[in-house]
């Protein structure tokens, strides 16, 4: 099974220092960004699975990216963080299709754990799609039959 590989995006800098160091302390595989444009950038390079994204940036705020993301990267499960957590932003976070929405300072492990969730979610989501491919291709018992005896 593929390790989970993480995108930590958040302006504050020591913060995504510290966060990073934390969570790959945990076995994750942790990238970081510091801001939103610089997130987008990292998506079109490497396979990430999970973004904890930050929803006060300056410049493209959380929620725009993540539009974004759910654009160009449907399958990345995304996280909203935010020190300024109001019941509107996480409203529309969800509804953009974040999978969860944490309030800082957040526990490290209640961070690691909700990633791993993500990213379970994913997995299952991924191997749907591949049962649907493989059931595109198989043919029913009729059409083998009809095949064997025209």
């Amino acid at each position: 099974m593929e390790k989970l590989k993480l995108l930590l995006v958040d302006d504050e800098e020591r913060f995504l220092s510290t966060t990073s160091k934390l969570l790959s302390r945990k076995g994750l595989d942790v990238v970081t960004a510091n801001s939103g444009q610089a997130a987008l950038d990292m998506l079109n390079k490497e396979s990430i699975h999970v973004v904890i994204l930050d929803v006060k940036m300056p410049g493209m705020d959380g929620n725009t990216v993540l539009k974004k993301i759910k654009e160009n990267h449907p399958l990345v499960e995304v996280i909203m963080l935010t020190g300024h957590g109001t019941i509107e932003s996480a409203v529309e976070g969800l509804k953009n299709g974040a999978t969860d929405y944490l309030v800082k300072p957040s526990d490290i492990d209640d961070l690691a754990s909700k990633a791993l969730e993500a990213y379970e979610k994913r997995q299952r989501l991924e191997e749907k799609i591949r049962m649907a491919r493989a059931r595109m291709f198989m043919k029913s018992p009729g059409e083998i039959i009809k095949e064997i005896n025209p």
